[in-house]
């Protein structure tokens, strides 16, 4: 319940997005951090964040379920086979889970395309990094353009890869696809997935390569634009590194400097994620009205 304005915020995972998504709530204007859980108290994840002064359990999902009062919104950072639990367990509770997993069970939010969405669903599903840097670009180009193949390259260091998305690495792949397929209309796509062991650590980078007709370069740059400054709202690492268009095919890159407290500046692939899922929470936040005054 709201305290001080704000909704009461849990975060499910102490991993290195965990981590820093706790240190960007405690930040917000309009959440509340009330618990950050993971599975095991002696953790170095939760240690650190015990550390740190935030509220930790290592219940699991039972420090959230096995109290008299829900939080609002709880952020799953866990893994894709975890989080059909968790949405069981604490969505019929009246709490707005957010998933930063590849789990495709939620409804789809990527917040430049359909952020409005969120009021009317209680378990959000954020498709993945690679999804949230690639699809307000694609979504963007394919409104004004025809494009009949996509092909999304990610490369991310493999020092910002934890062993929750390694675990998942083909629901990160085919749900990053799906969500592609959803957003644009395109039904020929194909998703890549680099993990460089690359020293120093490569950017987070991805590469959007499109076949279809009519590309014109300068409308297609100005969609690529448009679609960047609405991410830098929120994601100010956001940069387009690359646009070109050459008769029937049209390439774009992009990359993501992170500007997160937990993270290096390489990781882009959490930043993404994490901002884009804070995001929607404060949108969320600012739909719920202020509970009335007690007289």
């Amino acid at each position: 319940m709201r305290r001080n304005g704000r909704l009461s915020v849990a975060v499910l995972g102490a991993g290195l997005i965990g981590a820093d998504l706790a240190t960007k709530v405690m930040r917000s204007g309009s959440l509340d951090l009330r618990l950050v859980v993971g599975r095991d108290e002696n953790t170095a994840g939760l240690r650190r964040l015990a550390a740190l002064g935030m509220p930790v359990s290592g219940a699991g999902v039972a420090s959230l379920v096995d109290v008299g009062e829900p939080v609002d919104v709880a952020f799953d950072a866990t893994n894709a086979m975890a989080h059909a639990e968790h949405a069981e367990r604490l969505v019929p509770r009246g709490t707005m889970l957010i998933d930063l997993t590849p789990s495709k069970i939620g409804h789809m939010v990527v917040p430049t395309v359909n952020g409005s969405d969120i009021v009317g669903h209680r378990d959000i599903n954020m498709v993945s990094c690679g999804g949230q840097a690639s699809i307000p670009v694609l979504h963007a180009i394919t409104r004004a353009h025809r494009v009949d193949y996509v092909e999304v390259v990610t490369t991310a260091a493999t020092l910002s890869v934890g062993r929750g998305t390694r675990l998942n690495l083909d629901e990160y792949i085919e749900t990053t696809q799906d969500a592609v397929r959803h957003f644009t209309g395109v039904k020929e796509v194909k998703s890549i997935l680099n993990i460089s062991p690359a020293t120093p650590p490569a950017r987070f980078r991805v590469a959007m390569s499109m076949l279809g007709r009519d590309l014109a370069a300068g409308s297609v740059r100005a969609a690529v634009d448009a679609a960047a400054q609405r991410l830098r709202s929120f994601l100010p690492g956001f940069a387009v590194t690359a646009c070109t268009v050459d008769g029937e095919k049209a390439f774009v890159a992009v990359e993501v400097t992170s500007t997160g407290d937990r993270i290096p500046e390489y990781a882009g692939n959490l930043d993404i994620i994490n901002s884009a899922a804070l995001h929607v929470a404060e949108k969320y936040a600012a739909s719920r009205p202020e509970p009335a005054e007690t007289p």
